[in-house]
């Protein structure tokens, strides 16, 4: 869509803003949250428009893109607001459970949220074990990612079982290690 002057805005702002306002509904049961995320969406719309030389190609797609995005930040932001500020340990493990159960469990129908934060973990796992040696990476996926016992590894590849549970083990420390900053934001902050 070449320029859009003022009329055009206004006409594309009315045209969109009930079929936008009912997609965030879907996704927000606050009235507040629905108008604040609608706001910021058509502020996107008109400060890109007004700032940017690239002219929007499909109006509607950029908008449903711009609003689902939206949503996503608004419940992360949601989401940091609400958590304490100093967990306890009891709290930590509630927490921690509720995290995996989010992230690991795919009978649950994932919101926009768990599908950022479950990219963002295996994101943040997947350069970890890249930065891991080939056999520790190697132990590691199979017992871990693909449930593979460590008996039946050695008995496949002739590796003794001590010698496997130490590879294991040296992958299990640097994940540790590695990913503790992550954790760290996602349950503290």
């Amino acid at each position: 869509m070449a320029e859009i002057n003022r009329d055009k805005l206004e006409k594309l702002i009315v045209e969109y803003q009930p079929q936008l306002k009912s997609f965030i509904r879907k996704r927000e049961d606050n009235k507040e949250d629905v108008e604040d995320i609608l706001q910021d969406v058509f502020y996107q719309l008109v400060k890109t428009v007004n700032t940017t030389m690239n002219p929007i190609e499909q109006v509607a797609a950029w908008l449903y893109r711009v609003t689902r995005n939206t949503i996503i930040n608004h419940n992360v932001k949601k989401r940091e607001e609400e958590m304490p500020a100093y967990p306890n340990d009891e709290n930590d493990e509630a927490i921690l459970q509720d995290f995996s159960e989010a992230l690991f469990n795919n009978e649950i129908s994932p919101s926009s949220e768990t599908e950022y934060l479950r990219s963002l973990v295996w994101e943040e796992l997947e350069m970890a074990l890249a930065e891991l040696p080939p056999k520790q990476r190697e132990i590691f996926e199979l017992t871990e990612l693909d449930g593979i016992p460590v008996k039946d590894i050695s008995q496949t590849t002739g590796v003794p079982v001590n010698t496997l549970l130490s590879r294991k083990h040296y992958a299990v420390m640097h994940l540790r290690k590695r990913l503790a900053t992550l954790y760290k934001e996602l349950i503290y902050n």
